[in-house]
């Protein structure tokens, strides 16, 4: 077996030709840090996406689902503090047009930034390396960046503004997070669900933001994909219930398919003002070369709700009787990115392997098939049908098979090409199962059930085959 390293343009190109993602508008050249989903992109984000909420939902019963808007009151930015200071300091290379950040750059020399510091304190850092002559693009080696500038991460937009004038007034934000919504519907959870202290509101949804620079393929986009959870506790509770759901999120990975060595923990030694703790989970890209984080969990103190309980006026506490205590519920949040768990699932299931196959005259040559080692629960194809030759009384049968499976299973028919090469294309998109239709079906009603990561293949009966994969398919 061999395995050969799994680099981005690579990956990118993979998930390019098999259908996964695409460049977004790339008819017109293209948009920066936006992507499109293709059928087995959009297929394999669902199953992670029912695969996380199962968790949430089905597998607890202190979690309730939320689907909000994406367009907010705009006091509902200005309260969480994003209007004001969600930006970053912002450097432009004249010469090559790349942009960067002043605080990455300035890092690269040793020099650590505070996250409240003045634009006129960053300037003074970078006057001073330009001064030396050391300041230049890390791109083009070109001494010519500008000063920094402060660049607002929020996408503004409109509502119900005249075409030729866009007033203060009617600047509304695409959000650029998920959680605003649960906070600003937490009054509303409580008020007709009565749900049982504590509890938590999950939901998946859309986020913005104005990227400096969206790079790394899908990992960093200025359109993505948030699964979050805020769970609503006493501050008593706090300890126990992070390290509970740092617990619950880790085995989620283990469970679907991730092994622990590609793991990590990454502790935040530099905590926002609200709270307490912060851990992110990293995995190991082999496409990115390194850990990266793909989730954080977070204890966030009562500062979102007593935010927006100043600015809307509305109380937002909570009576608990088995304290019979009010009190403004702490919260804490496990937000996962979509698209990067998208990315982690192809990046950790890609596989190369060298093996040995049969040509025409019978004799056995070298050849490497890609196959996707991905759980058969989130794989975008369960089951796909072949019929061994393309002739009529194998197509019947194996479409009466199709037809039947289709119903319980994505599945896919495909005649098309030698045995071979449909299997191979079927390893490829993680396609689990295969089932073959030969001459044998039409003789005993058994057919051949190709399993993708061993390649064995074992006879099973057509009346068998639901309870077959019943418990192959969990």
């Amino acid at each position: 077996m061999h395995m050969q390293r799994l680099t981005l343009d690579k990956f990118t190109s993979f998930c390019k030709t098999r259908g996964f993602v695409y460049p977004s508008s790339e008819i017109y050249g293209g948009l920066g840090g936006i992507y499109d989903y293709g059928h087995y992109g959009y297929l394999l984000k669902e199953n992670i996406k029912n695969a996380w909420i199962k968790s949430m939902i089905q597998d607890r019963d202190d979690v309730t689902l939320l689907d909000s808007a994406i367009f907010m009151h705009p006091k509902t930015w200005i309260a969480s503090g994003h209007v004001d200071s969600f930006d970053d300091p912002m450097v432009d290379c004249k010469h090559c047009k790349l942009r960067y950040r002043a605080d990455h750059l300035l890092e690269e020399f040793g020099i650590k930034i505070d996250d409240k510091a003045s634009i006129d304190e960053i300037n003074a850092e970078l006057d001073a390396l330009r001064h030396a002559g050391n300041l230049k693009c890390p791109n083009c080696d070109s001494k010519e960046l500008t000063s920094a500038r402060r660049f607002s991460l929020m996408v503004k937009s409109n509502l119900g503004s005249t075409v030729d004038k866009l007033n203060d007034e009617d600047v509304v934000y695409l959000r650029p997070e998920t959680c605003g919504g649960i906070y600003l519907e937490y009054k509303n959870v409580v008020e007709t669900l009565h749900p049982k202290f504590p509890f938590g509101i999950a939901q998946v949804g859309k986020a913005f933001r104005n990227e400096i620079v969206a790079r790394q393929f899908i990992y960093r986009t200025r359109e993505f994909e948030q699964m979050e959870m805020q769970y609503f506790h006493h501050p008593d509770d706090t300890k126990q219930k992070y390290e509970e759901w740092k617990q619950f999120r880790w085995n989620w990975y283990l469970e679907y398919g991730i092994p622990e060595n590609k793991l990590q923990w990454y502790k935040h030694e530099k905590l926002a003002h609200y709270a307490t703790d912060a851990y992110d989970i990293k995995y190991k890209f082999d496409s990115l070369d390194g850990f990266a984080e793909v989730e954080g969990i977070h204890a966030r103190g009562n500062w979102d709700l007593s935010q927006h309980s100043k600015y809307s006026g509305i109380k937002l506490d909570f009576f608990d009787p088995e304290r019979n205590e009010k009190f403004i519920p702490h919260i804490m949040e496990t937000s996962a990115g979509l698209n990067r768990l998208l990315m982690m699932f192809l990046d950790n299931a890609y596989h190369e392997q060298e093996i040995l196959t049969t040509d025409n005259e019978g004799s056995g040559k070298k050849d490497t098939r890609i196959l996707l080692r991905l759980d058969p629960r989130l794989s975008p194809v369960k089951i796909a049908i072949l019929p061994l030759m393309k002739k009529q009384v194998l197509i019947r049968k194996a479409k009466e098979i199709f037809n039947n499976l289709k119903k319980l299973y994505i599945c896919e028919y495909d005649e098309s090409g030698s045995i071979g090469k449909r299997y191979r294309r079927q390893d490829e998109i993680g396609t689990p199962y295969c089932i073959t239709v030969d001459y044998q079906t039409l003789e005993d009603n058994t057919t051949t059930v190709r399993d993708r990561d061993s390649m064995n293949q074992e006879r099973i009966h057509v009346n068998e085959l639901k309870v077959y994969f019943a418990e192959k398919i969990l």
